[in-house]
This record gives structure tokens, C-alpha cells and sequence, in this order.
């Protein structure tokens, strides 16, 4: 069995800022307070980290409470590792996700799914199959870590999962070097000049009621930027990896062409996999909608983004508790602010490790989050 480090054993863990603070309207009081929760600030989800000790790799498990929450998805990304997403589709018959699991490993760390289902199995959560008991619904989707920090062959298990969800809480999300996101990278346009990645999350709660939070581990291609200042928080590195190359200059410039197959970015080596969720009402093809929105967030915080090396997928739900009508274009604007505030958290939290450096260690990480 993996050795596994807790959250309380000195992990990378942060209170989250709300998503309003980028356009310097934090909400005051009570707002929040619950807010700077995360994911977590939405009623009803939990969220639950395992992180490996023998390697930098690890899953994170979103549980939802009661009967579960109508879920979607967007994939966008060109190299996914994905399981259940295509019962989220609105045409498709179930309605309802019980739980999300968010994975290092590759393809392998898709196990990890597999022991959140037993552990909602023993509960008997799941969607209802008649004298059969329950199905579990958990789709989940994985990140390519294996190169990163030791052995490939350690890798997250149903183990994992099953433990995952069983240290699931609604207290603040750890944030950093932790679960899915613990050997995460990006900036990898040049090989050898990564710099940390990590996972992060962040929330707005609107004055109504209205909660919409974000969770992401990112493991990107390309590098993050702040959508506040447009300025690069971490990526790839100058040859001589003491400053920020900033990827969208060399891409301009032609700088990056005719470079060797062995030092481009490769398919599956990378990806960025997260979730948004509100409590707001709303329809599975709501649902779909709200995650393709959230995806936008990507693409202001991670430059490239959805390359044909990424994996990258959103998953989105609705628990529904909150029942004043909203319009949902503006659930999506707001999930695809909380998904890009999530995002630099993610490189911002994240710490030094295995060699490869961190935002921290450059100085570059956004003043409102030190």
C-alpha cells in the first residue's frame, strides 16, 4: 500500500480568494468568509485529497451530498483520459454525478474512480438499478504526471480514491502540491524548463445566494498567466532557467519552429482537468453549457491552451438548493472567472519540488494572493 501524506502534514494549504476580487469587488462579511472556502463554498460538496508520498502524483475526490447533482462536461483538449463523460451528455438517459474524481497517473490513475465507487456503494449512494441496489455515478478524468519526481510505476490506485472520499470535508480546499495536481508541471514548450504546477480552487458568493466555485489541477503545455495584469505567474524558463521566457513571445516571433521532434511538447504528457459547480437550478444541457463557458477560463489563464499535447476537460455541476431563477449566461461568465482565478492559484500555491521550481521561488506570484 502507497504511503500517503494528509493535508495536516504541512502540505501546500491556502484559504481561496473569491473570483470578485479581480475586478476589486470582494464581497464583504459573511460573503466572504464562505467564499474563500473554494470549491467548498458551494453547499452540499466536498472535496477530499490523497497525495503519494513515494512519488509526486495523488487524485482529489469532489463527493456531492444527498442524491447527487446533474452534471457535464466540455473536453476540449487533443489527449484526454476521461471515464463516464459520455453518460453526461444531454441526450443520455442519467442525470445525476455522485461524485468527480480528478486524478495524476495517466491513464492508470483512472483506478483511482473505481475505490470511489466502492466507498459509495458501502453508503448506498448511487443511481437507483432496481433489486440490484445502486450504480455510483463518478466520471473522472487523469493527468499525465508519470515523468515527474521519481518512479512512473508509483501511480495513483482505487486505493487512492476510496481514500480520497473518505477524507472528504467541506473545510477550505488545500491548495498546492496536493492531490491530482501534486506532480503537476507546465511550461513545457522547451523541454527541461517546466516550472511547478499544482492545483488550485476559488469561489464567488453573491450577495442573492448565488455560489459558483472552481477546482483545477494544472499541468499545462503552455504557461499561466494573471488575467488581471496579463503578466506571466509561471511556465516556461530561458535557456539558462533563471527568468520567464513567456511562450506567447516565442510563438510570435517564430522562435520555437523547427525545433526537434524530441524537444516539442508530447501528446499526453501534460493536460489540465477541473470542475466548476453552483447551487443554482439547472438542467443538464444548463449544465453542459456552464462547464463550455468554464472552459474559457483555460484560455485567459493558460497560454497556449487545448493544445493537441493537452488532455484538458471541465466538469460542471448544479446541486440545485438555490432556487432563484438566474440567467445562466451569467452562471457561465462567472464560472469562467472562478476556473481562471483557480488557475493561478494552482502555480501560485504550488512549491519547489523534485528540482523543478516554483512561481514562489521566481517572485512572480499575483500580490493579492501572497
Amino acid at each position: 500500500m502507497h504511503r500517503i501524506y494528509s493535508a495536516s502534514l504541512g502540505l501546500a494549504v491556502s484559504a481561496v480568494v473569491v473570483a470578485a476580487h479581480a475586478q476589486g469587488a470582494a464581497p464583504a462579511g459573511k460573503t466572504a468568509g464562505a467564499a474563500a472556502k473554494g470549491l467548498t463554498a458551494v453547499p452540499g460538496i466536498k472535496v477530499g485529497h490523497v497525495t503519494l508520498a513515494e512519488r509526486p502524483t495523488g487524485c482529489t475526490v469532489i463527493l456531492v451530498d444527498g442524491a447527487g447533482a446533474v452534471g457535464g462536461v466540455a473536453q476540449r483538449g487533443g489527449a484526454p483520459g476521461t471515464r463516464e463523460t459520455d453518460l453526461l451528455d444531454p441526450l443520455n438517459m442519467v442525470d445525476k454525478v455522485n461524485a468527480v474524481v480528478l486524478s495524476g497517473g495517466s491513464a492508470y490513475g483512472l483506478d483511482a474512480a473505481q475505490g470511489t465507487v466502492r466507498y459509495l456503494e458501502e453508503r448506498n449512494i448511487g443511481w437507483p438499478v432496481g433489486s440490484s441496489g445502486v450504480v455510483p455515478i463518478v466520471p473522472a478524468a487523469i493527468l499525465m504526471d508519470l515523468g515527474f519526481g521519481g518512479n512512473p510505476r508509483i501511480r495513483p490506485t482505487a486505493d487512492c480514491g476510496y481514500r480520497a472520499a473518505q477524507g472528504a470535508s467541506d473545510a477550505a480546499v488545500p491548495e498546492g502540491n496536493v492531490g491530482a495536481g501534486a506532480g503537476a508541471t507546465v511550461g513545457k514548450m522547451g523541454q527541461g524548463r517546466s516550472m511547478k504546477g499544482g492545483l488550485g480552487s476559488a469561489a464567488v458568493v453573491l450577495p442573492n445566494g448565488l455560489v459558483v466555485g472552481a477546482i483545477v489541477a494544472v499541468n499545462a503545455v503552455g504557461d499561466v498567466i494573471d488575467p488581471n495584469t496579463g503578466r506571466v505567474v509561471a511556465g516556461m524558463r530561458t535557456e539558462d532557467g533563471t527568468k520567464l521566457a513567456d511562450v506567447r513571445t516565442l510563438i510570435r516571433s517564430g522562435a520555437l519552429l523547427g525545433r526537434p521532434r524530441a524537444a516539442q511538447p508530447q501528446p499526453g504528457a501534460n493536460t489540465t482537468i477541473g470542475l466548476v459547480a453552483t447551487n443554482a437550478r439547472l438542467s443538464k444541457a444548463d449544465v453542459s453549457r456552464m462547464a463550455l463557458m468554464a472552459d474559457d477560463g483555460f484560455a485567459r489563464a493558460i497560454s497556449p491552451a487545448h493544445t493537441a499535447g493537452d488532455g484538458d476537460t471541465v466538469f460542471a455541476l448544479a446541486t440545485g438548493s438555490f432556487t432563484e431563477d438566474v440567467p445562466l449566461s451569467m452562471i457561465g461568465a462567472l464560472a469562467a472567472d472562478v476556473m481562471a482565478e483557480a488557475i493561478v492559484r494552482a502555480v501560485s500555491k504550488a512549491a519547489t519540488l523534485a528540482g523543478v521550481p516554483a512561481a514562489a521561488q521566481f517572485g512572480t506570484v499575483p500580490e493579492r494572493l501572497r
